[in-house]
């Protein structure tokens, strides 16, 4: 696949020399401020429908394509690092992220909901993205939109500590044809073509994207085998070593709209994809995964059924392969003393099938009301799932829940009921109801609540209300209230034949209450103030508990209790020089011991300047500082190191149509950047090191 990036980017690059002699018309000023700083203004996450965002019945932010175009933002990741509140982690698996919302951490980060166009991207396995995310690219996203707080009122489950909408580009936005190419440190290549065209009422686009990369290579000083040669008098383990995450990556997407009817498809593949530091925290040179999603959307939207009544109509397919075609080395040769001297391999497969549909009414024939009304129903199903490894557990004596070698520690596809689960399905009956009413002049009232019925666990209900007081012209006061659940996934219902944990049939939905005050300042025509303040209990929490032998399972234990405060500004200096800046502090602690729950920071700062010094040249600036970050208990290592890392890029973009090249240099000062690993951390003992001085470079061309 690497010549397949190879072939594209040159290909890319041909295209480009060949448009070169192409004239593009100048921009308006106008046109030029917006792309620089872009529209931020709206929201439609917060209700469902676009309105302005200082009035959302919601404490959220947007990114814009414009404004991640100026920051040199080229994946997700480095977007949503900018949203106060919102800490981006890592975990030990392929180093995916976790979106840590005000200070709410788990080690798969199921506790955030992700969109892509308004459909969940969740892996009902794992309850995230899946163990494979590597990289999500914003070349054809408009727009990220941010909720930070409880949304299950209005998306279901796992909108617990918030949710992030990922929206595509039309057709309008791209009006046209945009070729491009990236090269950047760790030996990582980049090309994509999209286009998009409209006529009349009717539009397409499409977008292809290939990349690879060998993935930064920070040294892992000690890791779990360390521990074990410890134990046993060996020296099997490979650490000190490096991390491993290169990865191979496609990703498609096509949407087609006639009048009200819109049609989405898309195509992800990440291929050989590394393990990061081990599935089971000993470093793994070896395995190899590969995820693949197929998604397709259709909508109707719009039709009106009376004057006052409006119907729209949604329905998503969404298939997600795991696999592992080279399996996995759990530990390396020689482990537990020599019993596997090949090393000990796991390979877990699954394949999922998600079909969602919905239908919603608009109702305005009551003066002051906007009322909605939906009901919906989920079908999601774990339809297959295989396992390879060269190892069982042992079932009885006092060596219950340890691995043991298979014969000759061959490496074989085991029966699905002597695997690590087996398939599942479940399905979700959901109806919920929405009411914005204009309460009195300069009042608005925003109430709403869901209900789903589980056929795994039971229903539950999810009310939230929302204050919106336009106290002046220039200040908006908002008070939120709302409950929110995450629902346990099929690993911690199901698993089996883990020598580590199992699942609980029995397990109830984590539930969480927040409350939320917000103030929005427009200082001046140039100055935009906004605090926000939040309290929150969380109950019901899905923990991995020991039972005995060696063996844990997950169980509802515990409840967190968290606050903070967040504070942001944007100020334009001139036309020419916009700041941006935020500030986050929470705390959270175990109601039980009192003492902090840990992982995440307590205080997060950042600063952005925008510089535009040319008509055609901009130059922004970022600088981010993460500090106090606990040990939870039981953990005994220092606290996690604070770090400030800053990042800089340079753009030459002379007109809407032509020539586009960036120049990005991240973590310009080499800062020593560690995510947390896992308590106790006896097998990750100097947590995941993350990537040092970075350099990539842009060129792309839009006709």
């Amino acid at each position: 696949m690497k010549h397949l990036v190879r072939a594209s980017s040159l290909a890319a690059l041909g295209l480009l020399s060949l448009l070169s002699a192409a004239r593009a018309q100048s921009t308006s000023e106008e046109e030029e401020l917006a792309q620089a700083f872009g529209d931020k203004t709206t929201v439609s996450i917060a209700t469902g429908a676009p309105q302005l965002l200082r009035r959302a019945p919601a404490v959220a932010s947007v990114i814009t394509a414009a404004d991640m175009a100026t920051a040199g933002v080229t994946d997700l990741d480095q977007a949503l690092a900018t949203v106060p509140g919102l800490h981006v982690s890592r975990n030990l698996q392929a180093y995916n992220p976790l979106y840590v919302i005000r200070g709410i951490y788990s080690e798969y980060n199921n506790q955030t909901l992700v969109l892509y166009n308004g459909v969940p991207m969740t892996n009902m396995f794992i309850g995230n993205r899946g163990a494979m995310w590597a990289s999500m690219p914003v070349h054809n996203v408009s727009r990220v939109e941010v909720i930070r707080g409880p949304g299950s009122a209005l998306y279901g489950a796992d909108a617990y500590a918030g949710v992030i909408n990922i929206i595509t580009k039309s057709a309008t936005e791209l009006n046209g044809m945009e070729a491009g190419v990236r090269l950047g440190s760790f030996a990582s290549q980049d090309a994509w073509l999209q286009y998009g065209h409209q006529s009349g009422t009717s539009s397409w686009s499409g977008y292809l994207r290939v990349a690879s990369t060998d993935g930064q290579r920070k040294t892992i000083g000690a890791d779990a085998q360390t521990g074990l040669d410890a134990l046993f008098a060996t020296k099997a383990s490979r650490a000190p070593g490096p991390v491993n995450l290169g990865y191979q990556a496609i990703d498609a997407h096509v949407e087609a709209n006639v009048d009200k009817l819109k049609l989405r498809a898309g195509y992800t593949l990440r291929d050989d994809v590394q393990p990061g530091a081990g599935a089971a925290s000993a470093l793994d040179p070896v395995g190899r995964g590969r995820s693949q999603r197929w998604n397709a959307s259709i909508g109707l939207s719009d039709l009106a059924l009376s004057d006052d009544l409006r119907l729209n109509l949604t329905g998503s397919f969404f298939q997600f392969v795991n696999q592992f075609p080279t399996p996995l080395q759990l530990l390396p040769p020689g482990a537990f003393g020599g019993a596997f001297p090949n090393g000990m391999f796991g390979a877990p497969n699954t394949w999922e099938r998600q079909i969602r549909t919905q239908a919603m009414l608009e109702y305005r024939g009551v003066k002051g009301h906007s009322l909605r009304v939906a009901m919906g129903h989920d079908d999601l199903n774990m339809y297959r799932t295989q396992e390879f490894k060269n190892f069982t557990v042992i079932a009885s004596g006092p060596f219950k829940g340890l691995p043991s070698p298979l014969p000759d520690a061959r490496v074989i596809e085991v029966p699905v009921a002597d695997s690590f689960v087996t398939p599942h399905r479940r399905r979700v009956s959901y109806v919920y109801a929405q009411d914005e009413w204009s309460v009195a002049r300069d009042w608005t009232l925003t109430a709403g609540v869901r209900h789903d019925q589980y056929s795994d666990f039971g229903s539950t209900t999810n009310p939230r209300a929302a204050l919106v007081w336009d106290a002046s012209l220039d200040v908006t006061v908002k008070l939120l209230a709302g409950r929110a659940f995450r629902a346990p996934s099929f690993s911690e219902e199901y698993s089996i034949n883990n020598p580590v944990i199992q699942g609980n049939p029995a397990l109830k939905p984590e539930r969480i209450g927040t409350t939320e005050l917000a103030v929005s300042w427009q200082a001046s025509t140039d100055t935009q103030w906004q605090l926000s303040a939040f309290r929150y209990t969380a109950a019901d929490m899905i923990r991995a508990t020991a039972v005995g032998g060696g063996t844990s399972e997950y169980q509802n234990t515990g409840t967190q209790r968290g606050h903070g405060l967040e504070m942001e500004v944007t100020k334009d200096l001139s036309r020419d020089l916009r700041l941006a800046a935020n500030l986050s502090f929470q705390r959270a602690t175990d109601k039980a011991t009192g003492q902090d729950v840990g992982y995440a920071p307590h205080r997060m700062g950042y600063v952005r300047a925008d510089w535009r010094f040319d008509q055609a040249w901009s130059l922004a600036a970022q600088l981010k500082h993460v500090g106090s970050r606990k040990r939870p208990a039981g953990d005994a290592r220092q606290p996690i190191r604070d770090y400030t890392s800053a990042d800089f890029t340079l753009r030459h973009a002379p007109n809407a149509r032509g020539w586009e090249f960036a120049l990005s240099l991240r973590n310009a000062f080499d800062a020593d950047i560690r995510e947390p690993s896992l308590a106790p951390g006896t097998s990750l003992p100097n947590d995941l090191p993350q990537a040092g001085r970075a350099l990539d470079a842009q060129v792309l061309y839009r006709f």
